[in-house]
C-alpha cells in the first residue's frame, strides 16, 4: 500500500453520488494497492483458473451518511487483473472500473513486487519491508488506509453502487524502500500520473485476511 497527498480537485471527477471525500488530518489520499486474491469464490461458487490472481488498484477515500451512521468506504479509479473473465465480472457485478493486463509479482519476507505491463513497456511497484508486523494505532494513518469496510463506484446514470467489505483489522509492516515505475500517465492521466509519480507520504504491507465482498445496492 503505496499512499500519496493530492489535491482534492483531481478527485472531484471520480466522486460517486451521495459521498464526499473522506481526510486524514485534512490530507486527501490516493493509494496505489497490489495484492494477490486466493481461493476467490463469486457467489460461493469458484471458477477454474480464475481462483488466485493479482491485481492492483489504483483507490482514494470516502464518507457516507447513512441513518445507522458515517460510512467510511474507498473508490476505486482503476484495477488491474490478468484476466479478461475476471474484470468482465467484476464490472458487472460492481460498476467498477476493471481492466485485463498482463501481471508478475515476487513476493518474500524481504521484499514484494507487483508488475503489470500496459503497451510495450513493465511498470511495477515495489517495497523493501523492515520492522515486524503490528497493529497500528486506531487514529494512525496506516489504520485510515486500512480500515475503510465500504466501496463505492459511480455509475453512467448518475447514480452509485454501494457495498459492504467485511474483513478484520490488518497488521502493517513498514517499508524501508518503495519504488514505482511506469507510464503511469498513458493509464491513469497526466494529473494522477504526477502524483504517483511523487514520494509516497507512507508505505506499509498489510498481512491481510480472508475478505467478504457483499452485493452492492444502488444509492
Amino acid at each position: 500500500m503505496a499512499s500519496f497527498e493530492i489535491d482534492p480537485s483531481a478527485l472531484a471527477p471520480y466522486i460517486p453520488s451521495g459521498t464526499t471525500l473522506d481526510a486524514f488530518d485534512g490530507r486527501y489520499f490516493v493509494s496505489l494497492v497490489g495484492f494477490r486474491f486466493l481461493s476467490t469464490r463469486v457467489r460461493g461458487v469458484g471458477i477454474p483458473f480464475h481462483r488466485d490472481f493479482d491485481e492492483v488498484n489504483l483507490r482514494f477515500y470516502v464518507r457516507r451518511q447513512h441513518p445507522e451512521g458515517s460510512r467510511r468506504g474507498v473508490v476505486f479509479i482503476k484495477e488491474i487483473v490478468p484476466r479478461r473473465a475476471i474484470a468482465w465480472v467484476a464490472n458487472v457485478v460492481y460498476d467498477e472500473n476493471y481492466v485485463a493486463l498482463p501481471m508478475r509479482h515476487e513476493l518474500s519476507d524481504e521484499r514484494v513486487r507487483y508488475g503489470w505491463k500496459f503497451g510495450p513497456r513493465w511498470s511495477h511497484v515495489e517495497m523493501s519491508l523492515r520492522d515486524e508486523l503490528y497493529l497500528p494505532e486506531a487514529d494512525s494513518e496506516e489504520a485510515f488506509i486500512t480500515e475503510h469496510y465500504w466501496g463505492y463506484a459511480a455509475r453512467t446514470d448518475g447514480t452509485a453502487v454501494e457495498y459492504q467489505v467485511e474483513h478484520p483489522r490488518w497488521h502493517v509492516r513498514r517499508a524501508s524502500t518503495c519504488s514505482l515505475e511506469g507510464n503511469f500517465e498513458s493509464l491513469y492521466g497526466r494529473e494522477l500520473g504526477a502524483t504517483l509519480g511523487a514520494t509516497p507520504c507512507s508505505a506499509f504491507v498489510a498481512d491481510g485476511s480472508a475478505v467478504r465482498v457483499l452485493e452492492g445496492e444502488r444509492i
